[in-house]
């Protein structure tokens, strides 16, 4: 429904008021509201899903209410309609993604128009398009996070920064480890990963890894020592329970161990004199959480890079796209839970 000046006074929005499988999540209409102080309305294009956004909507399980309701999904793109008071206005009609949308807010991107602070705003340029901005936040943010927390290594990255670095990259294939690898290529490093089958081989060499180990089949602390041997600056770590062992065993004189994720539990045993002898480092890394400046950063280095040309999306980037209807927004957050390959977007315009 749109207003006597043209703009729409309602649009379709997904919300849950209680934690839950998918099945809670519901298409409403709603009212479009006016951006607040600081605030911009954005017209969403795509709306990113993460393993966060159906981790956080489902909770811990006891169903519990969820007051006001919440609209899930905490990255995506678009371009901004409406400008808050304070806003400056050269953001009137920029192509934008976004980053920590639903963080601490009812404001998600799974919706028509969203309102978000204009510091969660990223001006997109034309030569990216939507569907990679609404891949940048999450990954791209964290992989950043992972790649610059080694002593002695950079804090901001771009090309020439890791030039004397070694990266290894735990599940080269996933959205995470997938955007490590570009960012890691970018700033000159030298990237091996590790995969579970010939398919997400060749996504990960789409991505950039040098060096792709099948660990499956593969003994992957030999094949580290012959590509380097004096091993890894910086172990991006998807899954340190089962992996503790192999990266104490291949970290480099002030090594660090990122951990992102706690893929097969929650516990994991660390050999503490292995680690003692070169000043290694464990780092663990959650996004909404991690310094301020760390985030700016990050947000500076990923758009660099989205100006250079050198992070894209797709299935020639090693990230095949998922794409669901607003109305499939049940569908898209089941895809992400059971660890589709890729990347998952729901589509709202072109």
């Amino acid at each position: 429904m749109t207003s006597n000046d043209g703009t729409a006074s309602t649009a379709r929005a997904v919300v849950y008021d209680a934690n839950g499988g998918s099945e809670v999540l519901q298409i409403v209409n709603r009212p479009v509201r006016e951006p607040g102080p600081g605030e911009v309305r954005v017209e969403v294009r795509r709306s990113g899903v993460n393993p966060t956004d159906w981790k956080s909507r489902q909770g811990n399980g006891d169903a519990r209410r969820v007051d006001p309701p919440q609209v899930p999904n905490q990255d995506g793109s678009g371009v901004v309609e409406a400008l808050g008071q304070g806003v400056d206005d050269s953001w009137l009609g920029q192509r934008v993604w976004m980053w920590e949308a639903a963080y601490e807010r009812a404001d998600g991107t799974a919706q028509e128009f969203t309102i978000i602070p204009v510091r969660q705003i990223v001006s997109l340029p034309d030569i990216a398009s939507f569907d990679l901005g609404a891949s940048l936040g999450v990954p791209f943010i964290t992989a950043h996070r992972c790649l610059t927390v080694t002593e002695g290594g950079p804090q901001r990255l771009g090309p020439g920064t890791m030039s004397d670095r070694v990266v290894l990259v735990a599940g080269g294939a996933g959205a995470v480890g997938n955007a490590a690898i570009q960012l890691a290529r970018w700033s000159g490093a030298t990237v091996i990963t590790t995969v579970s089958g010939s398919s997400k081989a060749q996504l990960a060499t789409a991505a950039g890894a040098e060096h792709v180990i099948n660990y499956k089949s593969q003994d992957v602390a030999a094949e580290i020592r012959r590509i380097s041997d004096r091993g890894v600056d910086t172990i991006v770590e998807v899954s340190p329970a089962v992996n503790a062992g192999l990266d104490a065993s291949v970290l480099a004189r002030l090594g660090s161990v990122a951990i992102y994720a706690n893929n097969g539990g929650d516990e994991f045993v660390m050999p503490v004199r292995t680690m003692m002898a070169p000043n290694a480092r464990w780092q663990f890394v959650l996004l909404y959480t991690a310094p301020a400046e760390a985030k700016a950063g990050a947000i500076e280095d990923v758009s660099r890079a989205v100006l250079d040309g050198a992070v894209t999306v797709g299935e020639e980037a090693g990230l095949p796209l998922h794409h669901f209807t607003l109305d499939q927004t049940a569908q898209a957050h089941s895809a992400v839970q059971d660890a589709v390959v890729g990347k998952v977007l729901i589509d709202l315009s072109d």
